[in-house]
């Protein structure tokens, strides 16, 4: 739950009022917008949250209240970003979430200044080829790997894998076509089964 109630707003959200809030977030400048579509979305966030979350180990300090609340305040804040859609905008709190959970992993590591990674269980990651017991900083540097050799291929990775997005909504992210979403995908999933199982 919120730490202060959110403003009442009809619901449900139409999609074409969630995309002409989303254009013109400024919290700073408008905070009934972005209180608006805090409350249009928090179900949503709260589901990306639960589904990383679950990827995660027993012992992890988040919730996905935290999560959820972490990565909206970082992404209202992004007032360059051209939003879409609610599509994109999802997309984009699913890779923060990734980034945030990858964050806190390395600074829970690096409090404890153990020498030895602890693996992080990641359900999914069959999808990518590699040992269930892979860490997420060895999955996040993979990507890093990746994204130094094909950007779009590892943003495809983050947004099918960390994002739950189908390739259809993938296309629509990223504006490409739906063959090239398939075939990147394919092409991504070779190379990191290969820098994973390597580790």
């Amino acid at each position: 739950m919120t730490a202060h109630p959110a403003p009442a707003v009809p619901a449900p959200f139409d999609a074409a009022e969630i995309t002409q809030w989303l254009q013109n977030l400024d919290p700073a400048a408008e905070p009934a917008v972005g209180n608006a579509l805090f409350v249009a979305l928090y179900n949503e966030l709260r589901r990306l949250a639960r589904g990383h979350l679950r990827h995660e180990g027993s012992d992890h300090t988040l919730s996905a209240t935290a999560l959820s609340h972490e990565a909206w305040f970082r992404l209202s804040e992004q007032t360059r970003t051209d939003w879409r859609n609610r599509s994109h905008f999802l997309a984009v709190a699913s890779i923060m979430m990734r980034r945030i959970l990858v964050n806190h992993e390395m600074a829970r590591r690096a409090a404890k200044r153990e020498a030895d990674l602890v693996p992080l269980t990641l359900g999914g990651l069959e999808q990518l080829g590699a040992a269930p017991d892979r860490d997420v900083v060895a999955v996040h540097e993979a990507l890093l790997a990746l994204e130094a050799f094909d950007p779009r291929a590892a943003k495809i990775v983050e947004l099918r894998f960390f994002g739950g997005l189908e390739n259809e909504e993938i296309a629509e992210v990223l504006g490409i076509s739906l063959a090239t979403v398939k075939r990147d995908w394919t092409l991504a999933r070779a190379w990191l089964h290969r820098e994973l199982a390597g580790g």
